[in-house]
């Protein structure tokens, strides 16, 4: 501070002669302060200021613009978010959930938490890990070791994808595990002594689970970690997380897949690019061995799926005994297209993003949804991945109803005649987690890299576009950019460029970031949106704030 002060008194200087000699009878000399205050403790002082103005420029770049009515939805949120939390905990101290029956409210709640917690991280580290690759790694190997070391794991060979795959089975298990915690098993116990519709919307429905699901688990973390890629995998709960990622893919009960990925490459003539050399000998069985397992695993799980759901012996003829069981069947694959549409938009928007205009879209369609997607300030893509989670979060715990069972065991009854200990596993449902990753995730996504423009003419990609969009403009989940203000505060994570600077510094700076072409995405599960943006850049998920053109002007 002292020698920014003579700084200023020599500019003054010039300007004033008795400012120059005020100056000197202060200090005569410069030598005077190097004795004061040692160069080193200088230079200290000046990267400290140095790093406060890259933290609050970065801060800036990223500030919302607060107007009332985003304040409004802010507020609403948090209290949907309070109410929900508080709905969903009294009834699991009712002892109306699975969790709870079979163990006890308290264990439930711990569950509870403890799967939230992991969501966050899960959700959190696909942000860092698909938005790194593009990064030289040296920018922070030695600020952020484990980063460095959760990117060297990654991004060995195929390894990305390998966790991306196990990631995609890791999330809907979670899911499953929160709705056994929080979903009530009889819709007609009291809670709280709310009206029965109140209970109907918030429990048997779910939109309770769906907003603290949502808000707390996926998108709080998302808005901070597409932002903070390198401080928010800097610890070893994101490196505990890799290696479970990597042991589910390992398992081989998604490998099935793999299957639909060498097909979708061969019906659309477009390669798969690895960075591995050919599967052979023992690796080439070993592969295929667990492709052939996976098959038989999810044949398996349908087969107990569907005959359960025809024979009403599953939790969703318990909470809409008014749904006949074939209907039930349809609408199982229904809640499973929409997951599917909406987990391969996402992965066509973002790649048509990268296209001209002229080439997005080659029907009435098409063009609708280009017009809708990308029109004004471009918002509506932020937009749909807020209101697409919404909806998938939804249809995740409406399918976890529809394959959670309700035979008793040793009532003779068990599905297939399976033990006791197997039609007990069965009953949590499970089973529904493998058939939604594989049938309604992994496949659709696969099918949207290798025909993006195919996905936008269809009409339910218009229709779905629309319905996101409305959720999103309701402010459900506006409350997750004031949770990640405060995560950002209370953990002390910086934004990227703080650490990297940004892409354009990167690149006056001889560390220009790696291309990354569409061709790479073809057959691989390519993260999302999160795979369409540059660390320390402004994004889709800094929420609403001024326009795409105002921020490429101000840069």
């Amino acid at each position: 501070h002292h020698r920014r002060f003579i700084n200023h008194m020599h500019r003054t200087s010039n300007k004033n002669k008795c400012s120059q000699f005020q100056f000197v009878s202060i200090f005569p000399n410069a030598t005077a302060i190097d004795r004061l205050y040692p160069q080193p403790y200088q230079n200290h002082l000046a990267t400290m200021t140095d790093d406060t103005q890259k933290e609050t420029s970065a801060a800036e770049s990223h500030d919302i613009a607060l107007t009332p009515f985003t304040l409004i939805r802010y507020v609403l949120s948090i209290g949907m978010l309070i109410f929900s939390i508080i709905i969903v905990g009294a009834l699991m101290f009712t002892g109306n959930t699975r969790v709870a029956t079979e163990t006890n409210p308290w264990v439930s709640l711990i569950v509870c938490i403890l799967a939230i917690v992991w969501l966050t991280m899960i959700e959190g580290q696909q942000a860092s890990l698909v938005g790194l690759p593009p990064v030289d790694p040296d920018l922070y190997k030695d600020s952020h070791p484990i980063t460095y070391k959760n990117a060297a794991l990654a991004f060995k060979g195929d390894n990305l994808d390998r966790y991306l795959m196990g990631r995609q089975f890791m999330v809907l298990l979670i899911v499953f595990v929160i709705n056994q915690c929080s979903s009530p098993l009889d819709p007609k116990v009291d809670v709280l002594g709310l009206p029965d519709g109140v209970k109907f919307v918030f429990l048997d429905i779910g939109l309770a689970m769906i907003v603290f699901t949502c808000i707390l688990g996926q998108l709080t973390t998302q808005v901070n970690a597409s932002h903070m890629m390198i401080d928010y995998v800097n610890n070893y709960f994101a490196i505990f997380t890799l290696y479970t990622c990597f042991a589910v893919e390992f398992s081989g009960i998604m490998h099935s897949s793999y299957l639909i990925q060498n097909i979708l490459s061969a019906a659309s003539g477009k390669p798969i690019i690895s960075n591995e050399p050919p599967k052979e000998g023992f690796t080439f069985a070993f592969f295929w061995g667990r492709v052939l397992m996976s098959l038989a695993i999810l044949g398996f799980c349908l087969a107990v799926t569907l005959v359960a759901l025809l024979n009403g012996q599953t939790s969703v003829a318990v909470k809409y005994p008014a749904i006949p069981p074939e209907l039930a069947v349809v609408l199982l694959f229904v809640f499973m297209s929409i997951v599917g549409m909406l987990e391969g938009m996402q992965i066509a928007f973002f790649a048509v993003a990268k296209l001209p205009a002229s080439e997005r879209g080659t029907s009435f369609f098409g063009r609708k949804t280009c017009e809708l997607l990308f029109k004004g300030n471009g918002q509506n893509l932020p937009g749909f991945m807020i209101g697409r989670q919404l909806t998938v979060v939804c249809s995740f715990f409406l399918v976890g109803s529809f394959t959670s069972l309700t035979i008793e065991p040793g009532t003779g009854e068990n599905i297939f005649g399976v033990s006791d200990s197997a039609q007990s596993f069965l009953n949590w449902g499970f089973q529904g987690a493998v058939i939604t990753t594989i049938l309604a995730s992994i496949s659709w996504q696969l099918a949207a890299s290798a025909y993006p423009i195919a996905f936008l003419n269809l009409p339910f990609t218009y229709i779905l576009l629309v319905i996101a969009l409305f959720l999103e403009w309701t402010g459900l989940c506006s409350g997750a950019w004031v949770l990640a203000r405060i995560q950002k505060s209370v953990t002390g994570m910086q934004y990227d460029e703080v650490y990297i600077g940004t892409p354009e510094e990167r690149m006056a700076n001889n560390h220009a970031d790696k291309a990354m072409t569409t061709a790479q995405d073809v057959g691989h599960l390519a993260g999302g949106g999160f795979a369409g943006h540059l660390a320390g850049s402004h994004d889709a998920l800094d929420g609403p704030i001024q326009s795409r053109d105002a921020i490429d002007e101000a840069a």
